[in-house]
């Protein structure tokens, strides 16, 4: 069985704040056309950030509701009588986390594998998947569902970015703090394979496996040659590529292979563009040749052996 609602449940202070947002506490909306977010790498992140932020910027939280005892770690019920009454003052993203900066504190959410955000009504129906609602006083409801139940929502009041899950982060992929040289010199001596070398949180934030197969193909270099093996000039035209190609996928609202949406509810197109990932067997966009698949640690890892070396 699951937990209740929050200690807000049944409390006459939630009968008032319903009353005052014209609902009944048992009311039930119909369910809304409204914007899913897949979120499997750091573009979908940076759109749901956009998509979101109008929404909850400078509301104040009535309740929170928690749906289930744990995602990939407890949720924490104290939560459900600290958050309400705080207004959220900003929106950021660190990686893949997002980060709702509240006046006493902060809240963490990451969507793990099969995570998402939405925007609903308050009194919408929740559905079998939905574990996290923040009710806000405007009768607006951000809403985390999360079928795998790998995301996190947590809250911490110190500084978010020398969090354990935040401080010790490679730097962000868009900004000029990942340069070529930089690459260049963390990759001095390493055997790992490049494409494995560039998911590494500590090289470099948000380089998930679809981008990161697509930014090697571009800059045509095998996912699999080692690090270390690889010059200064290439690491400067795969950080060209690497900042390419997620600009590219932001730009039009970030990518999910099967159902994205973008906030406005039309589909994200970045999937038609994928040269390497998913292609396997089909021929090179470049040479015609076909394009190879192999495993690397653990990953699908798509390339032209004819194009990339």
């Amino acid at each position: 069985m699951l937990p209740p609602r929050s200690g807000f449940e049944n409390s006459k202070a939630r009968l008032k704040a319903f009353s005052l947002l014209g609902l009944k506490p048992n009311d039930r909306q119909p369910e809304p056309l409204v914007t899913e977010f897949t979120m499997p790498e750091l573009p979908e992140v940076e759109t749901t950030l956009r998509g979101i932020a109008p929404h909850v910027t400078g509301r104040t939280i009535l309740e929170c509701v928690f749906r289930t005892v744990k995602l990939r770690w407890p949720l924490d019920p104290a939560l459900c009588r600290l958050l309400p009454g705080q207004k959220i003052q900003k929106v950021e993203r660190r990686a893949k986390y997002l980060l709702l900066l509240c006046e006493k504190g902060t809240i963490i959410i990451h969507l793990g594998m099969s995570g998402s955000l939405r925007i609903v009504p308050a009194g919408t129906t929740e559905r079998k998947h939905d574990h996290v609602d923040l009710i806000f006083t405007d009768g607006q409801c951000l809403r985390l569902t999360d079928p795998r139940k790998f995301g996190a929502f947590i809250y911490t009041d110190i500084d978010p970015y020398r969090h354990k899950l935040l401080h010790n982060l490679g730097p962000e992929p868009l900004t000029d703090a990942f340069s070529g040289d930089d690459l260049y010199a963390a990759a001095k001596g390493r055997r790992l394979a490049i494409k494995q070398f560039i998911m590494e949180q500590k090289t470099v934030v948000g380089v998930g496996n679809i981008y990161a197969n697509e930014a090697l193909f571009r800059a045509g270099i095998r996912p699999d040659r080692a690090a270390g093996r690889v010059g200064a000039n290439r690491y400067e035209t795969l950080v060209y590529t690497i900042k390419e190609i997620l600009r590219e996928a932001i730009d039009v609202g970030g990518t999910t292979i099967n159902d994205f949406s973008q906030v406005d509810g039309k589909p994200g197109y970045f999937t038609q563009q994928l040269q390497v990932y998913g292609r396997s067997g089909e021929p090179c966009v470049v040479c015609g040749q076909p394009i190879h698949n192999q495993r690397l640690g653990q990953r699908s890892t798509f390339f032209c052996p004819t194009c990339q070396h």
